[in-house]
């Protein structure tokens, strides 16, 4: 499909097997991911971007071709932000691009050690609501060459808190013995009607939309005694050995937290055998039990990205929790 917007050539594909005549693949996994992501490719003298637009979340990721700041840049995504019906917009990028798009009005939220292997990479967003910003305004921004750092705010408040928590959940459990889990690695068809569950219940964190281009995704089926199970999957970029790891449902019961660190030790694991460098993922911020599953595993809080996640209709900000798998130099 090619549409119009304040002249701009735009080209948007919506990223499902069927209509890009991809077959899914079942040992593999579909690339595309259960969810769905519509990409825009936009190309003028002025600006060269992919446009990953998530609209059951509305965020919009976006991919830059052409490195530098330009207020035709910032003022193009903002706009088609906007009209798209999206509220959060955000990049990933190494870190030489990180005072570019700090530049551009975009806030530093949080890094991924290892991302591409020997290097971390860089998550910046800014609410869509941000393109009230004047002219003038983005101008100084780009005469201005400090970086400077976001100040403590009401919602990195609340995540200190909750991995407070976490870290002191931890340690009292540090003596117990938690239940084993069993991994099963099934196809994108058998989540399928658990994952339209979770959504109309609230429960789900994700609908297993693509992160990233050209990924492998992946799906697994948890279990563990008691009658607990969990849905994750993992979307991997074989050339940088980095996994990006998702949960369907964080745990709601005393049972599901302790079973819900044990298969997230059981993920871990078949990762590390797998070669992978660097882990991540996402969970919102107020849920203290998701925190002590990736504390307990060794994840580290690497940043926060605000209102980035819609859980139960209601956006939530998303703590980045990563973790180093393997040693580069060994791979």
């Amino acid at each position: 499909m090619v549409a119009r917007a304040w002249g701009e050539r735009v080209d948007a594909k919506k990223w499902r097997p069927e209509t890009r005549g991809i077959a899914a693949k079942s040992d593999a996994g579909s690339s595309r991911g259960a969810g769905r992501i519509e990409e825009m490719f936009v190309q003028n003298d002025a600006v060269s971007l992919c446009l990953l637009i998530n609209r059951r979340a509305k965020t919009m990721r976006v991919i830059d071709f052409r490195a530098g700041p330009s207020h035709a840049k910032r003022i193009f995504v903002l706009k088609l932000a906007k009209r798209e019906g999206i509220e959060k917009v955000y990049t990933l990028v190494e870190r030489d691009e990180v005072s570019t798009w700090m530049k551009l009005g975009f806030s530093k939220e949080a890094n991924i050690p290892g991302f591409y292997k020997r290097s971390d990479a860089f998550l910046l967003g800014t609410s869509a609501e941000s393109a009230a910003l004047t002219e003038n305004d983005l101008r100084a921004a780009l005469e201005d060459d400090d970086e400077l750092e976001d100040e403590p705010s009401p919602a990195h408040d609340r995540m200190e808190k909750t991995l407070a928590q976490a870290k002191k959940q931890v340690k009292a459990l540090l003596d117990r013995q938690l239940p084993p889990a069993k991994l099963a690695q099934v196809k994108e068809a058998e989540i399928q009607k658990t994952l339209e569950k979770e959504l109309r219940a609230g429960r789900a964190l994700t609908a297993f939309e693509p992160f990233g281009r050209d990924v492998e995704r992946r799906y697994f089926q948890l279990t563990a005694r008691g009658g607990f199970e969990l849905v994750a999957s993992t979307e991997s970029q074989s050339c940088f050995g980095n996994t990006f790891l998702e949960l369907l449902t964080a745990p709601s019961t005393e049972h599901e937290r302790l079973a819900t660190i044990g298969a997230l030790r059981t993920i871990c694991d078949k990762l590390l055998a797998e070669g992978v460098v660097s882990c991540f993922a996402l969970a919102p911020s107020d849920d203290v039990a998701l925190a002590t599953a990736f504390v307990f595993n060794g994840f580290r809080r690497t940043g926060l990205l605000v209102d980035h996640m819609l859980v139960g209709g209601k956006r939530k900000d998303a703590i980045v929790w990563s973790r180093k798998l393997a040693n580069p130099t060994e791979t």
